[in-house]
């Protein structure tokens, strides 16, 4: 059962099986204007990929990684679907990154590569928002990739299943194409991936990884509309507004 989180008409905070254009919980279907989505999760953590697809690499000039490059991001960064992300106060790019996340289904520990698909709940949408000026500049991407809002989740969590092995990733701003790739493009599968990462640390249930972008990343600036899509998943909109 794919599945969202929301706040219902009384204002309490629910978890309901998702239909795509409607969600439901306790016997009551409700249409997404009555209600407003929230982030699918509440992660611990979130635990990025850098250059986990070949174009990208190329796109920023670096070369392939030998294993996982991991960094970061903590509840703080979270934001759900249709939430308005404003833009840092200080004059920096803020780059769209479409990525599929992974979201964790139970506790674990040095996870083998055979068994990883075990401790996942599900597949969402995830929009790696980045600091591009600072992310030049530090090497631990603090101010880069954990600025409040840096990564929004969503709309809904859908079973492993449900995504085809070569789902596409796309983004689009305004209605415009911007990424066009497929998780056949990955270097580090998903198994791989888990793998790797708790060979480090626990990953708690909630918990997402958030699998690297492709090629065609590009800034946002206020008034823009950036969605992100994963084929089986859905799309994950957000507006950027000005700073706070």
């Amino acid at each position: 059962m794919a599945w969202a989180r929301f706040r219902d008409p009384a204002g309490s905070v629910r978890t309901g099986e998702w239909n795509g254009n409607s969600v439901a919980f306790g016997g009551t279907t409700y249409d997404l204007g009555e209600v407003d989505l929230l982030s699918p999760v509440s992660p611990s953590k979130i635990v990025c990929i850098g250059l986990n697809y070949e174009d990208h690499a190329e796109e920023v000039e670096m070369d392939l990684p030998d294993r996982p490059m991991l960094f970061l991001k903590g509840p703080n960064t979270v934001a759900g679907h249709r939430d308005s992300i404003p833009l840092l106060p200080t004059d920096v790019r803020i780059d769209y990154e479409a990525e599929m996340g992974v979201v964790i289904d139970q506790q674990c520990r040095h996870v083998s590569a055979a068994d990883a698909m075990d401790v996942v709940a599900g597949y969402t949408c995830l929009n790696d928002l980045s600091n591009r000026h600072d992310q030049e500049v530090e090497q631990n991407w603090i101010r880069a990739k954990a600025f409040d809002g840096a990564a929004p989740i969503g709309p809904a969590v859908v079973p492993p299943e449900e995504v085809p092995d070569d789902a596409f990733v796309r983004s689009r701003v305004n209605g415009e194409v911007k990424q066009d790739s497929s998780l056949s493009q990955l270097i580090f599968s998903v198994s791989e991936l888990i793998e790797e990462i708790t060979t480090y640390m626990t990953l708690e249930p909630g918990d997402v990884i958030a699998t690297g972008t492709p090629a065609g990343i590009g800034p946002l600036s206020a008034g823009d509309t950036v969605e992100v899509e994963v084929q089986g998943v859905g799309v994950l909109q957000n507006d950027i507004v000005s700073p706070r």
